[in-house]
Protein backbone atom coordinates (compact mmCIF):
# COMPACT_ATOMS: atom_id res chain seq x y z
CA UNK A 1 0.00 0.00 0.00
CA UNK A 2 0.89 3.63 -0.52
CA UNK A 3 2.25 5.32 2.12
CA UNK A 4 -0.74 7.61 2.93
CA UNK A 5 1.31 10.81 3.75
CA UNK A 6 3.03 11.08 0.08
CA UNK A 7 1.84 13.63 -2.71
CA UNK A 8 -2.05 12.84 -3.79
CA UNK A 9 -2.35 11.95 -7.22
CA UNK A 10 -5.04 14.25 -8.74
CA UNK A 11 -7.19 14.03 -11.96
CA UNK A 12 -9.82 15.81 -13.62
CA UNK A 13 -9.97 17.54 -9.75
CA UNK A 14 -10.92 14.36 -7.92
CA UNK A 15 -8.41 13.06 -5.43
CA UNK A 16 -7.94 9.18 -6.47
CA UNK A 17 -6.42 8.43 -2.96
CA UNK A 18 -9.34 9.35 -1.11
CA UNK A 19 -9.81 8.57 2.61
CA UNK A 20 -11.33 5.37 2.37
CA UNK A 21 -14.29 4.30 4.92
CA UNK A 22 -14.41 1.50 7.31
CA UNK A 23 -17.95 0.87 8.84
CA UNK A 24 -17.23 -1.38 11.73
CA UNK A 25 -19.07 -3.72 14.89
CA UNK A 26 -21.71 -4.94 11.79
CA UNK A 27 -24.04 -7.46 13.17
CA UNK A 28 -26.59 -7.74 10.19
CA UNK A 29 -27.35 -8.21 6.40
CA UNK A 30 -29.58 -4.46 6.91
CA UNK A 31 -27.12 -2.64 8.32
CA UNK A 32 -23.96 -3.88 6.30
CA UNK A 33 -26.11 -3.03 2.66
CA UNK A 34 -26.69 0.28 3.73
CA UNK A 35 -23.18 1.18 4.47
CA UNK A 36 -22.36 -0.18 1.19
CA UNK A 37 -24.68 1.70 -0.50
CA UNK A 38 -23.95 4.90 1.43
CA UNK A 39 -19.98 4.25 -0.33
CA UNK A 40 -18.42 2.55 2.74
CA UNK A 41 -15.52 0.74 1.32
CA UNK A 42 -15.00 -1.76 3.81
CA UNK A 43 -17.16 -3.51 6.79
CA UNK A 44 -16.01 -4.75 10.25
CA UNK A 45 -17.17 -7.79 12.09
CA UNK A 46 -15.97 -8.27 15.44
CA UNK A 47 -15.50 -11.51 17.13
CA UNK A 48 -14.12 -10.58 19.95
CA UNK A 49 -16.34 -10.08 23.41
CA UNK A 50 -18.39 -6.89 22.45
CA UNK A 51 -21.81 -6.02 22.63
CA UNK A 52 -21.22 -5.88 18.54
CA UNK A 53 -19.77 -9.43 18.27
CA UNK A 54 -20.76 -11.92 15.61
CA UNK A 55 -20.35 -15.86 15.27
CA UNK A 56 -18.85 -17.28 12.17
CA UNK A 57 -22.29 -18.71 10.57
CA UNK A 58 -23.71 -14.74 10.70
CA UNK A 59 -20.75 -13.59 9.02
CA UNK A 60 -21.54 -16.19 6.68
CA UNK A 61 -24.72 -15.14 5.75
CA UNK A 62 -24.00 -11.43 5.48
CA UNK A 63 -21.25 -12.27 3.14
CA UNK A 64 -23.36 -14.18 0.99
CA UNK A 65 -25.82 -10.97 0.10
CA UNK A 66 -23.09 -8.59 -0.38
CA UNK A 67 -21.69 -7.17 -3.65
CA UNK A 68 -18.56 -8.22 -4.52
CA UNK A 69 -14.82 -5.34 -3.81
CA UNK A 70 -16.20 -4.31 -0.63
CA UNK A 71 -13.09 -5.01 1.40
CA UNK A 72 -13.86 -7.12 4.70
CA UNK A 73 -12.31 -7.04 8.21
CA UNK A 74 -12.26 -9.10 11.18
CA UNK A 75 -11.56 -7.72 14.80
CA UNK A 76 -10.02 -9.83 17.40
CA UNK A 77 -8.55 -8.82 20.51
CA UNK A 78 -6.47 -11.31 22.89
CA UNK A 79 -7.46 -14.01 20.67
CA UNK A 80 -5.47 -17.51 20.79
CA UNK A 81 -3.59 -17.22 16.96
CA UNK A 82 -5.08 -20.75 16.27
CA UNK A 83 -8.59 -19.44 17.02
CA UNK A 84 -8.07 -16.25 14.63
CA UNK A 85 -6.62 -18.24 11.92
CA UNK A 86 -9.83 -20.83 11.69
CA UNK A 87 -12.09 -18.06 11.52
CA UNK A 88 -10.32 -16.09 8.97
CA UNK A 89 -10.12 -19.16 7.15
CA UNK A 90 -13.67 -20.19 7.13
CA UNK A 91 -14.80 -16.64 6.14
CA UNK A 92 -12.39 -15.89 3.75
CA UNK A 93 -12.06 -12.04 5.07
CA UNK A 94 -9.52 -9.92 3.61
CA UNK A 95 -7.80 -8.95 6.58
CA UNK A 96 -7.79 -9.54 10.04
CA UNK A 97 -7.54 -6.33 12.30
CA UNK A 98 -5.90 -7.64 15.79
CA UNK A 99 -6.05 -6.15 19.26
CA UNK A 100 -3.51 -7.38 21.58
CA UNK A 101 -2.49 -10.42 20.11
CA UNK A 102 0.54 -11.83 21.61
CA UNK A 103 2.02 -13.75 18.35
CA UNK A 104 1.58 -10.68 16.32
CA UNK A 105 4.63 -11.13 13.84
CA UNK A 106 3.80 -15.12 13.58
CA UNK A 107 0.28 -14.57 12.46
CA UNK A 108 1.49 -11.41 9.81
CA UNK A 109 4.00 -13.46 8.40
CA UNK A 110 1.49 -16.37 8.03
CA UNK A 111 -0.99 -14.23 7.04
CA UNK A 112 0.47 -10.92 5.13
CA UNK A 113 -2.83 -9.27 5.61
CA UNK A 114 -2.51 -8.25 9.19
CA UNK A 115 -3.74 -4.81 10.67
CA UNK A 116 -2.11 -3.73 13.62
CA UNK A 117 -4.62 -2.39 16.44
CA UNK A 118 -2.85 0.42 18.83
CA UNK A 119 -4.86 1.86 21.66
CA UNK A 120 -2.86 5.04 22.64
CA UNK A 121 -3.00 8.36 24.76
CA UNK A 122 0.85 9.14 23.95
CA UNK A 123 3.45 8.68 21.39
CA UNK A 124 4.96 6.47 24.02
CA UNK A 125 2.17 4.23 24.41
CA UNK A 126 2.48 3.56 20.24
CA UNK A 127 6.18 3.13 20.67
CA UNK A 128 5.77 0.30 23.53
CA UNK A 129 2.98 -1.23 21.22
CA UNK A 130 5.37 -1.37 18.61
CA UNK A 131 8.58 -2.21 20.21
CA UNK A 132 8.41 -5.57 19.08
CA UNK A 133 8.48 -4.58 15.18
CA UNK A 134 5.17 -6.07 14.96
CA UNK A 135 4.71 -2.81 12.76
CA UNK A 136 6.68 -3.96 10.65
CA UNK A 137 4.21 -6.77 9.71
CA UNK A 138 1.07 -5.03 9.42
CA UNK A 139 -0.69 -3.91 6.29
CA UNK A 140 -1.55 -0.91 8.46
CA UNK A 141 -2.01 0.84 11.75
CA UNK A 142 -5.27 1.25 13.22
CA UNK A 143 -5.32 3.92 16.10
CA UNK A 144 -8.01 4.12 18.56
CA UNK A 145 -8.43 5.86 22.01
CA UNK A 146 -7.34 3.73 25.11
CA UNK A 147 -9.86 2.99 27.77
CA UNK A 148 -8.90 0.56 30.13
CA UNK A 149 -11.04 -3.21 29.37
CA UNK A 150 -11.95 -2.08 26.46
CA UNK A 151 -11.22 -2.79 22.83
CA UNK A 152 -13.18 0.13 20.94
CA UNK A 153 -16.26 1.57 20.38
CA UNK A 154 -16.54 3.70 23.63
CA UNK A 155 -16.73 6.92 21.89
CA UNK A 156 -13.52 8.33 23.26
CA UNK A 157 -12.15 10.53 20.30
CA UNK A 158 -8.16 9.84 19.81
CA UNK A 159 -5.76 12.26 19.98
CA UNK A 160 -5.42 13.79 16.34
CA UNK A 161 -2.10 15.76 16.41
CA UNK A 162 -0.49 12.30 17.65
CA UNK A 163 -1.98 10.38 14.43
CA UNK A 164 -0.49 12.99 12.47
CA UNK A 165 3.19 12.28 13.96
CA UNK A 166 2.22 8.17 13.77
CA UNK A 167 2.05 8.63 10.03
CA UNK A 168 5.91 8.74 10.42
CA UNK A 169 5.59 5.13 10.76
CA UNK A 170 5.41 4.84 6.86
CA UNK A 171 2.18 2.49 7.63
CA UNK A 172 -1.21 3.73 6.28
CA UNK A 173 -3.01 4.83 9.43
CA UNK A 174 -6.43 3.81 10.09
CA UNK A 175 -7.92 6.25 12.24
CA UNK A 176 -10.61 5.64 14.76
CA UNK A 177 -11.93 6.74 18.42
CA UNK A 178 -14.83 8.94 18.79
CA UNK A 179 -15.63 9.73 15.16
CA UNK A 180 -18.73 10.74 14.51
CA UNK A 181 -20.81 12.68 11.33
CA UNK A 182 -20.32 15.92 13.18
CA UNK A 183 -16.76 15.46 13.42
CA UNK A 184 -15.20 13.66 10.63
CA UNK A 185 -14.62 16.49 7.78
CA UNK A 186 -12.59 17.96 10.55
CA UNK A 187 -10.42 15.28 11.28
CA UNK A 188 -9.82 14.23 7.59
CA UNK A 189 -9.08 17.55 7.11
CA UNK A 190 -6.29 18.24 9.72
CA UNK A 191 -4.99 14.30 9.89
CA UNK A 192 -5.69 13.07 6.22
CA UNK A 193 -5.32 9.51 7.14
CA UNK A 194 -5.44 6.28 4.69
CA UNK A 195 -8.58 5.47 6.43
CA UNK A 196 -11.51 6.72 8.87
CA UNK A 197 -13.40 3.69 11.29
CA UNK A 198 -16.49 4.48 13.10
CA UNK A 199 -18.39 1.75 14.87
CA UNK A 200 -20.53 3.73 18.22
CA UNK A 201 -20.69 6.56 16.19
CA UNK A 202 -22.74 6.00 13.94
CA UNK A 203 -25.31 3.25 16.26
CA UNK A 204 -28.75 3.49 17.21
CA UNK A 205 -27.71 1.41 19.83
CA UNK A 206 -24.78 -1.41 20.24
CA UNK A 207 -24.37 -3.56 16.72
CA UNK A 208 -27.25 -1.71 15.47
CA UNK A 209 -26.58 1.07 12.57
CA UNK A 210 -28.59 4.41 12.28
CA UNK A 211 -28.38 4.07 8.46
CA UNK A 212 -28.84 8.12 8.71
CA UNK A 213 -25.41 8.09 10.72
CA UNK A 214 -23.87 6.42 7.77
CA UNK A 215 -24.68 8.03 5.42
CA UNK A 216 -23.99 11.62 6.76
CA UNK A 217 -20.97 10.04 8.26
CA UNK A 218 -19.21 8.91 4.40
CA UNK A 219 -20.55 12.32 2.91
CA UNK A 220 -18.70 14.69 5.47
CA UNK A 221 -15.52 11.77 4.73
CA UNK A 222 -16.21 12.96 1.07
CA UNK A 223 -16.96 16.17 1.32
CA UNK A 224 -13.85 16.97 3.14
Amino acid sequence: MKNPSSTPILRSGTRIDMVRVKICGITNIDDALAAIEAGADALGFIFAESPRKVDVNAVLNILERIPPLVTTVGVFANQDVDEVFKIMEQTNLHFAQLHGIPLFREMARTWHRCIKAVKATSWEDICKQLEDRSGAFSSAIHLDAHVEGKMGGTGRTFDWDLAIQAKSLGKPIILAGGLTPENVAEAVRKVQPYAVDVSSGVESSPGKKDHDKIREFVNNVRNA
